[in-house]
């Protein structure tokens, strides 16, 4: 008798609360109605938060001088704003822990209207889609290693962000299908080493606002030839022609850099788990100019080119029949820098980086690494650096 009226009781509160909800509802239509009317409409605004962290462990070796530090940790916050369907904002800080102070950066952060299945507008900073590694690999957990291979980042020859404008879309062949970005923005700033007179030469990216009149112009053209999307072969190119400051010699010292991107994973049955393969190779070609060495004040010039490529496959047994197996992952990567002969900071590098990461999950992983960098010239000479790295990421 107690269970009837138990379970009675469990039919009327249940009964109860879904006549509660359809009444809800039917309030909730006729708002609605009654707004649709006054000619209101339903927001549909969203707001997300997302990005990521890490922090770890540093072992390096410089030419026999050790240094071993706990970094500190970096968190990068990723702002997403939805207006309606065809209206976004995305914005990125970043706070990281580096030489005893907090750098804050604003990554990016740009508004995008979406026209059509075919093409967005994006407008703001944002970061250039000039190969791949910038714009969808350097975020902590999903490169698979601790370090950014040589060419990128600091001192690097590869632009990573610009503010300005860009059109971007897809199109559908019937199985392949192409992507492509075309882009203006301020474009970087000549160094002429009147501050740092042995960086001359150099291109400096972050151009917040334009110290000239020339603006840079650039873009991207993916192919991916197989309808499972396994394979994307990439081609970029960033020019302009200006980089100095206007009313100045270097004024009209313009540049051009263009970059190939190769990208290969698919889950491989012979192997029993996931290869993945990313390369990509830049070119950077300034104007010749004249600069003044700072040791005897004699003017020299030189053939400004410079060149890096980095090649990296991973192996992931996402099919063993081991749980712990199947998460750790092997990656290997080489990568090299060449700087122009002649130049304040000419000089060599190569790299060999070798990882074993352990997923946690999907978008956290821990990293062990070993990374050795032999260079020949640049601003420290020749030289080894050796590398023992452990780290944590996760993405949220």
């Amino acid at each position: 008798m107690k269970r009837i009226l138990i379970i009675m009781l469990l039919f009327f509160l249940v009964g109860n609360i879904m006549a509660q909800d359809t009444k809800q509802s039917e309030i909730d239509s006729l708002v609605d109605v009654a707004l649709a009317k006054k000619g209101f409409k339903p927001s549909k605004t969203q707001f997300m938060i997302r990005g990521y962290g890490h922090t770890g462990l540093n072992n390096v070796t410089t030419n026999g001088d050790t240094e071993s530090s706990y970094v500190g940790s970096a968190f990068a916050p990723i702002f997403l704003f939805k207006h309606s369907d065809k209206l976004l904002f995305e914005a990125e800080l970043e706070f990281v822990l580096e030489a005893n102070n907090l750098d804050v950066g604003l990554e990016y952060a740009n508004v995008m209207y979406v026209a059509n299945d075919y093409l967005t507008i994006r407008a703001g900073k944002f970061l250039l889609p000039f190969g791949t590694f910038m714009e969808r690999l350097h975020p902590s957990w999903v490169n698979r290693l601790p370090t950014k291979p040589l060419g990128f980042g600091h001192d690097g020859i590869a632009p990573g962000s610009g503010i300005g404008l860009e059109l971007r879309g897809s199109v559908n062949l019937g199985g392949p299908r192409l992507n492509y970005s075309v882009y203006s923005t301020n474009g970087p700033r000549l160094k002429d080493g009147s501050i740092e007179p042995d960086e001359a030469g150099r291109l400096l990216f972050s151009n917040f606002e334009d110290n000239n009149n020339s603006k840079a112009f650039g873009g991207r053209l993916g192919f991916l030839p197989f309808s499972d999307s396994s394979t994307e072969i990439g081609f970029s190119t960033y020019s302009t022609n200006g980089t100095g400051i206007k009313d100045t010699v270097y004024q009209d010292v313009g540049a051009f850099l263009y970059a190939f991107d190769f990208s290969f994973i698919k889950q491989i049955p012979a192997i029993s788990g996931m290869v993945d393969i990313k390369s990509q190779y830049n070119n950077s070609k300034v104007d010749n100019a004249t600069y003044i060495d700072e040791e005897d004040g004699l003017p020299y010039t030189f053939n400004n080119e410079s060149n890096s490529f980095y090649a990296q496959l991973s192996y992931r047994p996402t099919m063993a029949d081991n749980d712990f197996i199947r998460k750790l992952e092997l990656v290997g990567r080489y990568s090299s820098f060449n700087a122009p002969v002649g130049a304040e900071w000419a000089g060599e590098a190569e790299q060999y980086a070798f990882g074993l990461n352990y997923w946690l999950s999907w978008r956290s992983l821990i990293k062990v690494a070993y990374q050795t960098t032999d260079t020949i010239g640049g601003h420290d000479g020749d030289g080894n650096t050796k590398g023992f790295f452990i780290h944590w990421a996760i993405g949220f």
